[in-house]
């Protein structure tokens, strides 16, 4: 049986669930709370940072939430479309998942941690910063979506998007003219696998540090 670990909340656990939940894929998840010591202490000595999502299967280690799912394309879900067998796809594929988790997920994580470290009186810079940052890949977003052929199942690229785009625009929404964008993020939260990670992340909600919006 293979074992993810992970937290509900995180956006890159999400990424990790999301080809489980829409190839039907069997496997334990063993959540990092503050009741399960045990769960965190394995997640401590299975990487360099101890960050998770981490995968088991058998006394394979795998740890970043790509390198999970490209193990799963290659032994698990060969045939479910994550990585596009076309070399050329595939580099494609491989380049937008950088761009959601680096132009979009870790720019979106600069201002939580602005947060973390004094909540009461953030570092407005980092916050110009990380909004300035988000519009201008928002809007290259939207432009690449003009000529993106959404697939019928899910990808490293809806993989990588879907819980970028749903914290990112907690922090800063996507603006109104950037229609594309604002209905392709609304496609992927309704994608199955997407809305029941939404659903069992809602409990946690309360400790967005920026103050969670009351939609999604």
């Amino acid at each position: 049986m293979l074992k993810l670990y992970g937290h509900p909340f995180s956006s890159y656990t999400w990424k990790a669930l999301i080809p489980f939940y829409a190839n039907d894929l069997p496997f334990e998840f063993l959540n990092i709370g503050e009741n399960d010591p045990a769960h965190a202490k394995t997640v401590q000595s299975a990487s360099p940072l101890g960050k998770f999502p981490v995968l088991f299967d058998g006394d394979r280690i795998l740890f970043e939430a790509t390198t999970i799912i490209e193990y799963l394309a290659l032994h698990h879900l060969p045939n479910a479309g994550l990585i596009p067998h076309d070399p050329d796809a595939a580099i494609e594929t491989r380049k937008m998942d950088r761009v959601f988790d680096n132009y979009v997920m870790n720019v979106m994580q600069e201002s939580v941690n602005a947060y973390l470290r004094d909540a009461s009186n953030p570092d407005q810079s980092i916050l110009q910063e990380v909004r300035a940052k988000l519009e201008r890949s928002y809007r290259w977003i939207n432009d690449w979506l003009a000529e993106y052929e959404q697939p019928s199942q899910v990808t490293l690229i809806e993989c990588a998007a879907a819980p970028s785009l749903f914290y990112a625009d907690w922090v800063h929404p996507i603006p109104e003219d950037l229609a594309r964008l604002r209905n392709w993020r609304a496609h992927l939260l309704a994608i199955p696998a997407v809305a029941r990670c939404i659903d069992e992340a809602r409990p946690y909600r309360s400790g967005f540090p920026l103050s969670a919006p009351d939609r999604d």
